[in-house]
């Protein structure tokens, strides 16, 4: 197994020194899925939830969260971010969220991708429910990242 690289030899949490590292371009993909009802989707689709453009509000909370990643995470570091794409798929049973973060510097943007979909995913859950008290988020994950 693998040692954990954010805590030092007598197991306290430290940050992880990544200043010897090069600068690299670095991008990380990660999705989440929100289960809501039929109604609920058309209401969305329709623009008629009471509280605004679910689909739009989520998109910009999604960045934002991209954006402050390592003021909510403690051992996440500080990063310039060059940029954010936040999408979202409508299916039948419900909301995909989609983020793809990417910079150029010494560690990857994995939490800030996660942080993107978590936030667009429990905006949308704040949103819809007034009408809807059955939704399920589910499925976050790290879909890829890599460097160049």
């Amino acid at each position: 197994m693998q040692e954990l690289s954010h805590t030092d030899a007598k197991g306290n949490a430290r940050m992880v020194d990544v200043g010897h590292k090069p600068d690299q371009e670095r991008i990380a993909i990660a999705e989440g899925f929100i289960e809501l009802q039929g109604d609920t989707l058309r209401l969305i689709r329709e623009n008629k939830i009471q509280k605004g453009d679910v689909i739009t509000v989520a998109r910009i909370a999604g960045i934002q969260a991209a954006k402050r990643a390592s003021g909510l995470i403690p051992l996440c570091h500080p990063i310039p971010i060059h940029h954010i794409n936040v999408q979202e798929e409508i299916e039948k049973s419900g909301v995909r969220i989609r983020a793809e973060v990417k910079t150029t510097g010494k560690t990857g943007v994995e939490m800030e991708a996660l942080a993107a979909v978590t936030i667009a995913l429990l905006t949308i859950y704040d949103m819809c429910k007034a009408v809807d008290k059955s939704m399920v988020i589910g499925e976050i994950s790290l879909i890829e990242k890599h460097k160049k």
